[in-house]
């Protein structure tokens, strides 16, 4: 989807975990955006690596076997080589990406890049009595879990790596406050890291956040989006950074440009 340079002044704050979002920063800028680094949660490893090294071993000796993210991935090579004869399932294009660099080769991944587009698979259509290993991160919204374990799938996980809530300090809140006639467009694609940085900024800052336009990568997130307090939401197509700023491009002429 070609974007051009269309975001020309617009704001856009990535919530992507700390030390995530570089990629994205650069391609707003490219843009003509201005990107705002507000993150969503820390990834920090496993803190028991011996517990986290044997259960990714296992995991990885399953029928299917899921990595959640990229961040799956890398916490993941840290521990063990990635070897598997299993199928091995992405959520979308970035773990896929990540999944291929680290050399694993026979990758599955949904068009819709959620957990709804991985248990849409056909190879998820017939799971019973299969072990199916999920690696990633405790917590979330375990719908893999519950989903698979109704459709008579042995579920094991992995927790390689853990979310902590962010380090947010007078910087991210002093950037929302800078230029803060322009619009800001919070880009969202979990509902942790909005609870996170909702929870982490100081009153001024929450308020200059939620006058903002919420970009949710799903039904879901728009719906929390909007319980939280955004003035404006938008629904992009899915949790892809192209989605998620060709939203803002289509909507940007409709909010607070001349």
């Amino acid at each position: 989807m070609a974007i051009k340079r269309s975001l020309a002044g617009v704001r856009i704050a990535i919530t992507r975990p700390a030390g995530t979002g570089g990629a994205l920063a650069r391609r707003v800028r490219s843009l003509g955006g201005v990107p705002l680094m507000l993150p969503g949660s820390r990834l920090v490893a496993a803190d028991d690596p011996g517990k986290a090294r044997a259960a990714l071993e296992t995991a990885l000796a399953s029928d299917l076997v899921i990595f959640t993210s990229p961040a799956a991935v890398r916490f993941a090579r840290r521990l063990a080589p990635l070897h598997s004869r299993a199928e091995v399932l992405a959520p979308g294009a970035g773990t896929r990406q990540a999944l291929q660099n680290a050399g694993c080769t026979n990758v599955v991944a949904p068009t819709r890049e959620d957990s709804e587009g991985l248990l849409s698979l056909p190879v998820m259509q017939h799971v019973r009595g299969k072990r199916v290993g999920i690696i990633g991160a405790a917590g979330g919204r375990d719908l893999l879990e519950r989903a698979l374990a109704s459709r008579g799938a042995h579920v094991m996980h992995a927790h390689v790596y853990r979310r902590m809530p962010p380090n947010l300090d007078r910087r991210h809140a002093g950037a929302l406050h800078r230029e803060s006639r322009k619009p800001v467009y919070v880009l969202i694609s979990s509902a942790g890291a909005l609870a996170n940085i909702l929870a982490g900024l100081p009153d001024d800052a929450r308020r200059s956040l939620l006058v903002g336009c919420a970009v949710a990568s799903s039904e879901r997130l728009a719906d929390i989006a909007q319980k939280a307090g955004f003035t404006r939401v938008l629904r992009a197509g899915s949790a892809h950074a192209t989605e998620l700023l060709a939203a803002v491009a289509a909507d940007r002429n409709g909010f607070g440009q001349g």
